[in-house]
Parts: structure tokens; sequence; C-alpha cells
């Protein structure tokens, strides 16, 4: 693989030459007739050709000198466009652009074409992402393991404000990315029964029969680290019938009926999250759990066997992390086969899956925290439902020889939730089948110690440690900011792309008005950018000198896009009561999805575009104040709205954000964070200091005895005239005239229990957002503030929290020095 810093002079030409045999052997197309997707694939097969030889080599060595491997199962990868990403990290920015100027095509245009990979939701899927980037970057020998959905998760429109869900067509025109391996095939079985199989007078064997079977096919994407010095692999799995028709039936004439059950076994990879609220969709997402965990281990025990002989050896070789309880089944499958199909006696297999197995836990949400019906478990994967009983009546055991009279421990760390229907707890599968457990922020980890996981935290005090959350900044500043990178790399020299921490050396720029100009007027070209964005989509003109304040998230009553609205709703109350105030211009832009079933979600998305309607609309406000709603939140989009965004909102209720990422993509591209004490904003706080965040807000503490002492949102509302005001407006109907009861629920539910704290978190937001408007009209306040944001983010490099993984969890080495 050529070095890009030293590539030759001829590099670009053969690399030219390479992009037009692809484009007419390998596409069948001509240069007259070839479009810019054409052009994309052919050059995106020709970047590939110059991984490969890395890759199989870096394949071959990791089982020449026995290391051992990293299998990260998530059931989200969200890796977004991947051109610019191979590109950038083998340093062939410049050969690229020259190999296709000299055919007169233009790079950007190309980058354009490549469709968004939809293999995720939103923050889960880009941390997999992010840290599959940073492994090969670390040069950690590594598997990726997840789903091949055809359609992902869905399209976002917005019809008269209304979400609405389209299949997502990223595979149309196919992936030249990936290589298709149907010879590696797994078979997966679900439902049948399980037969006892006498081997001695004292030991049976249990066989499982399932009642259908189909297969696991494996495709393959390489990961390119940074100047590509390490490869890895992403394998992701597809499902194919074993019998994809029947054929008597479409002989006799049913040609539907034929067809039926291969619909039915391969729709486990057409969609990423079917919606649960029916017994078939939570069916199909069990199915579709099993299925990749199931694929992911069979896959890996093949090839360690294959490599060493014994599946003893196997926590020595292999570490598994769980990226949350999605992939947990595969602790029950490990058991499976160590026991059923190796013959390994139970307490070895168990002590083997223990010491293979880690969990990331990403959540605090009770409902996020996955169980299944026992009654489906039993139906579907009876001889996990087996194994599941029987790791729960030995843990059980063992609780009660220290804790015997303690019925309310029991029942607690159960594996069996004996409640409102018998429920197998898939994180409490998960917590005693790893031997680290870990949370994504420091807050988090101590919420999952003192909530969801106390009594196991009692019962194993040092198996839950800390690993905050990262990003890497070779997307979300090298290629997402190309003009702050070559600031920052003109300012404080080339090692910052090496090493995140080398940012710190902007500090004392901070102070230098001339590089806060430049810094600032960095920022203006991406909000110039972001605004032809809006104007492109929306229809809607905004002013680029204008704060641009940014929530860009999955839409969901916690991250509470609810207070931000109402907020401005107040804003443009206030505005237009005093036109003659030193208002600061201000355009608010939301993206996120809200999930197909999550109507209360959806209705917030509806609220903001009746509020942008009136408020875009009304020219009293003369530009003091504008609502963008972006639909179709995805990588390539926050890309662009991420280094033009001034102030990151970062709202949660305290207590109920795992971590979060974009506050992290938000602040390294110099935006200023308003938040709660909540997640990483707690160690973004420590990094950049009280001085440049803007903190608002009740405390963990202070919610929980709120909610304790049941105190409604009423009083709240009652305290607050303004509040009410807004709240009295959205009521009866005056952004909703065309049905005026639209909202009276939702209102009413902040009068009620006010779960989430809106209503009483509303005037500390005001007050928070006040205090953001005087630090923008104080130019060098403020510019000298995203300074020192961005200079003190270098903490948050996905490349430190993989560094912290390999060493504390995982137990690998780090094959390049990775930023502390």
């Amino acid at each position: 693989m050529p070095n890009p810093d030293t590539a030759a002079p001829r590099d670009a030409e053969v690399l030219r030459d390479t992009i037009l045999r692809k484009l007419t052997y390998d596409l069948g197309k001509s240069r007259t007739a070839a479009r810019d997707r054409d052009w994309f694939m052919a050059t995106a097969l020709a970047v590939r050709d110059r991984i490969v030889d890395r890759w199989l080599e870096e394949l071959r060595a990791t089982y020449e000198t026995g290391a051992k491997q990293v299998y990260y199962l998530s059931l989200e990868f969200l890796v977004g466009r991947l051109l610019r990403d191979c590109v950038s990290n083998l340093r062939l920015d410049p050969v690229v652009k020259e190999a296709l100027a000299s055919l007169g095509v233009d790079f950007e245009q190309v980058r354009q074409a490549e469709p968004d990979a939809a293999l995720g939701n939103g923050g889960l899927g880009r941390l997999a992402a992010c840290f599959m980037e940073s492994l090969a970057s670390l040069s950690i020998p590594a598997f990726g393991y997840g789903i091949r959905y055809e359609h992902g998760l869905f399209r976002q429109l917005v019809r008269d404000g209304w979400q609405r869900e389209y299949p997502e067509d990223w595979l149309t025109f196919g992936n030249p990315w990936e290589y298709a391996r149907p010879e590696i095939a797994h078979d997966i079985g679900f439902g049948g029964s399980v037969e006892a199989v006498p081997v001695s007078e004292v030991r049976m064997r249990h066989v499982w029969h399932p009642a259908e079977t189909l297969q696991a096919v494996a495709y393959d994407t390489p990961v390119v680290g940074w100047r590509g010095v390490h490869v890895n692999t992403l394998r992701l799995w597809s499902a194919r019938a074993i019998d994809p028709l029947k054929l008597d039936a479409f002989n006799y004439g049913d040609h539907v009926g034929a067809l039926a059950d291969r619909v039915r076994q391969e729709s486990i990879c057409k969609v990423l999250y079917p919606s649960d609220e029916s017994p078939a969709g939570q069916e199909l997402r069990l199915r579709q759990e099993y299925f990749f965990a199931s694929a992911a281990l069979q896959d890996l025990v093949r090839r360690h066997l294959r490599v060493y002989g014994d599946l003893r050896s196997l926590p020595d070789k292999v570490a598994i992390q769980l990226n949350d309880t999605h992939p947990a089944i595969a602790i029950a499958e490990l058991m499976r086969i160590c026991v059923d199909l190796h013959d390994i006696p139970w307490d070895e297999a168990w002590e083997l899956t223990r010491n293979t197995f880690s969990y990331t836990n990403h959540t605090l949400l009770p409902e996020a925290l996955e169980s299944w019906p026992v009654p489906l478990m039993e139906r579907l994967l009876p001889r996990h439902m087996q194994i599941i009983y029987l790791i729960n009546a030995h843990h059980l055991d063992s609780v009660r020889s220290t804790h015997s009279d303690d019925g309310r421990l029991l029942a607690s760390v159960s594996l069996i939730e004996e409640g409102h229907g018998r429920r197998v707890r898939m994180g409490n599968l998960a917590f005693i089948g790893s031997h680290k457990v870990n949370g994504v922020s420091a807050l988090h980890t101590e919420l999952m110690k003192q909530t969801v996981f106390r009594d196991f935290h009692t019962l194993a005090p040092g198996r839950v440690v800390n690993k905050t959350n990262g990003i890497t900044f070779r997307r979300w500043l090298h290629q997402a900011n190309p003009g702050l990178t070559s600031l920052v790399t003109e300012t404080i020299g080339h090692r910052v792309l090496d090493d995140a921490d080398a940012l710190t050396a902007l500090v004392p720029h901070a102070d230098d008005a001339g590089f806060r100009a430049r810094f600032a007027a960095v920022k203006r070209e991406n909000k110039q950018a972001l605004a032809k964005v809006i104007r492109s989509q929306l229809d809607l003109r905004v002013d680029p000198g204008a704060l641009f304040d940014v929530q860009i998230k999955r839409i969901h009553e916690y991250k509470r896009q609810l207070l931000n609205v109402l907020e401005a709703v107040a804003l443009y109350d206030a505005i237009r009561a005093q036109p003659m105030g030193n208002w600061v211009p201000r355009v608010k832009i939301f993206a996120g999805k809200a999930a197909a079933s999550y109507h209360r979600a959806k209705l917030i998305i509806k609220l903001m575009h009746d509020v942008a309607r009136v408020v875009n609309s009304d020219p009293t406000l003369r530009g003091a104040l504008k609502l963008a709603f972006l639909p179709n939140y995805n990588v390539s989009l926050a890309e662009i709205i991420v280094p033009a965004a001034d102030l990151s909102e970062q709202i949660s209720t305290a207590g109920m954000e795992a971590s979060g990422t974009g506050n992290m993509k938000l602040a390294l591209n110099g935006a200023l964070t308003i938040g709660t004490l909540d997640g990483a904003n707690v160690e973004i706080l420590e990094q950049v200091g009280a001085d440049n965040i803007h903190i608002f807000g009740m405390t963990t503490g202070q919610v929980e005895a709120r909610r304790a002492a049941g105190t409604r949102g009423a009083e709240a509302i009652a305290a607050s005239p303004q509040l009410e005001e807004v709240l009295e407006a959205i009521e009866s109907g005056v952004f909703s005239p065309d049905e005026p009861g639209r909202y009276r629920e939702l209102v009413a539910s902040l009068r009620g229990d006010d779960f989430f704290m809106v209503a009483a978190d509303f005037d500390s937001y005001w007050a928070a957002q006040r205090a953001v408007d005087a630090r923008w009209a104080d130019t060098a306040s403020w510019q000298r503030a995203a300074v020192l944001n961005t200079a003190h983010m270098g903490w948050f490099s996905s490349d430190r929290t993989i560094a912290e993984y390999a060493a504390d969890i995982w137990q690998v080495p780090v094959g390049r020095r990775a930023s502390r």
C-alpha cells in the first residue's frame, strides 16, 4: 500500500487508469454514459483495491502470531458514507482528486453520490462505527458482527408536519465496499423440540431439533485505520432460505404460497428495529438478535478451532464485547455450543463463557433493558430457554449461599421476572455472563451501580467499570471540517492528526484576536454551507450571521426537544412584546427521527413544524428567530450540521442520558454546550471549564427527589407566568388552528407528573439561554470559548476509549499510540 505522504508523482495517473478500468469492465459503462453514481462505484472499487492486500495480510498475521482478537457484536453500525473515510485514512485525498479531475469529474459530486448505509439509528450505531475505526487505527485485530439490513432504519419524510416512514433503499445500486462470502454460511435454527439423549448412566446430552432452519451468509467490509496501517473486518449477515421455493406448490399454481416461507425467513434482515407493538414484531426482533449472535459465535468458534484446535483456549484468544443487550442471547448460545456440541462440562463452559464476554450498558431506562416473554422464548429458542433456566438456578443458588433470607434480592437478580407475565431479563443475563460490565460515562456508570445494577454491584463489586465514550476525530474533525483542520495544523503542527491530545496546544491561541478571527471565519463558511442546505430542503432563508442553535438527535421525551420548542415559543412571544429589544438573531435547527411506534415523539415533531410555520412567517420578528427541522437525519447530514453549529443543545433530563457522543462532536467543532449535568456533559464540563459551557437545570439527585415527592408539573407552571402563557397558547390551538385540541394531552402531561422535568427545568433553561445571548453579543468572549472547547476535546477521542477497553477489559495490546 503506497504511503500517500510520499506518493509517487505518477500515482494519480495509475489511479486514473484503474478507475477507468473499473468503469469499463466492472460496471460496463463508457466515460460518456457514466453518471455521478457510476463514477462513485468505479472510484470506490479502485480505492478498495488499495486496501485488500493489507487486509488479507493482517488476517493472516493475526493467526500466525496467535494474537488475541476482539469481536464487537452490535445490532447497529452507523458507518455513513465510506469513500471520503477510506480516502482520508489512506491519505489519498490529493491523489484521488487529481485522478478524477483529469477525467473531468468533481470529487465532491462523486462523494455525494454515495448513499448512507442504513445500518443504524443513532448514537449506539455511530459509536460502534467509531470504535471499529479506532480498533483499526490502533492496530488491534478485530471483527465487527452485525446484520446487513436491506432497508435498515426508515427514510424519514415530513408531510404537513407529520413524520412519515418509507423504506430506505441504500442497496439499490449495490455496495462497492463489501465482498459477498456465499461460502461462509451458518445454519440458524428456530423453534422445534429438545431431545435428551443418554450418553452414560449419569449423563444426558441435549439435542435441539429446530422446526425451521435458515442460513446466515457473510458480507465483509474492510475497515481501514488511520494512515492505512491496519485493516479490520466488518462482517454483516444476510438471511438466506435453505429452500427458497416450494416447487410443487409453484407448479400447482400457488405462486405466492410457494415463496411464503422464504419471505418470512428472509424478513430477518429487511428492516432495523421492526415495531414491537405486535407479538409478530416482538418475535421478529428476537429472531434478528439470535440470528446475528448465533452466526457470529458459530463463525468465530469455527475460525478458532481451525487455528487452535481447542475451544477451552477461547478466552485467551478471543474477547467478545456485547454492545447493549441486543446480542445478550449470545451468552446462552455459547453455552449451547460448549455443552451440547463440544461436550464441555457445564461449570467449565460457564467459566469459559464469562471470561470471554464483556457487556456495555447504554441506558438506565428500564424499558430499554430488554426482556422477552418466557412463552415466546420457549417457543422460538427452546434449548436456550432451558440453558437460561439452568444458568439462573446456579446463579440463585450462589446468591442464596450468602443471602439466604433475602427474598427481595433473589427476585431482583433473577434472570426471570415473575411480575406481570414471566419475562427473561436480558440485562441480567448479560451482567452475570460477563467478566466486565461497563458504563459509558462517569455519571452513567455510578448511576448503574446505584440503580439498575445496584444488587449485582453488591454481589460482584469489581465487575462494573467505566469507559466514557469517544468519537473518531478522523471523521468528525479531519473530514467533516477540513477548514478547521487546516487552520489547526497550520497553527500547532501536523502532530495533531495523529495525537488528539495535541489539541491542547491551541489554548494559548484562544487569547490571540487574529487566530480567533480566522477560527470564526471557518465557522462562518460552514454556516453558509448549512444555510444553503436549509434553503434547498426547506425553502427557508436563514442568516449565517445568526446564532445557529442546534439539537440533532433521536426524538425522545427524555432528550427534551419539547423543552427547546417551549423556549422557542417563549422567545417568540418576548420578541413580539418588545420588538425594539436588542435580541440576538437565532436559528433553531432540529434533526432526528422518532421511532415509528413512538406516537408522543411524532407529535413533538408535529409541534416543531406548527411552531416553525407561525414563527417563520411572522414579519414582525424581522429575522430575529427562525426554526428549521431537517428531515431524514443521518451521518452525512450530521457532517454538514456539526461544523456549522454555534450552540449545542444537550438538555436531557439529568440521569437519563447514558453518555451522548453528539455533544463531543459539536464541542470539538467549536460549539458551546448548553446542557444539564447528564451523561458525558459532566466530563465535558471538567475538560472545558465552567466558564466555557452553559449548565442549567436540576441534578440527578434533585430529579429523583422531586419524583419521589410526587411533585407535579402544575406547581412549576404556576410559579412561571411565562411558561403558563406558552402552554396556554399551545393548548388552545394558537399553533394548530386546524385542530385546536391537538396538543391538549401533551400539555396535560406537563401539568401532571412532568416525568421528564420539562416544566420543572423551564425557567432555568430560559435563564441559561439568555446567558448564551449575552455571551454571543460579546464576540471576543464567544470566540475565545469556542476555541477553548475545541482545544480541550482531545480526551474524547475514541482512540482513548478503545485503548482503555483494550487494557482493562479485553487484555489486548495496542499497536499504535492512543491519545490520552
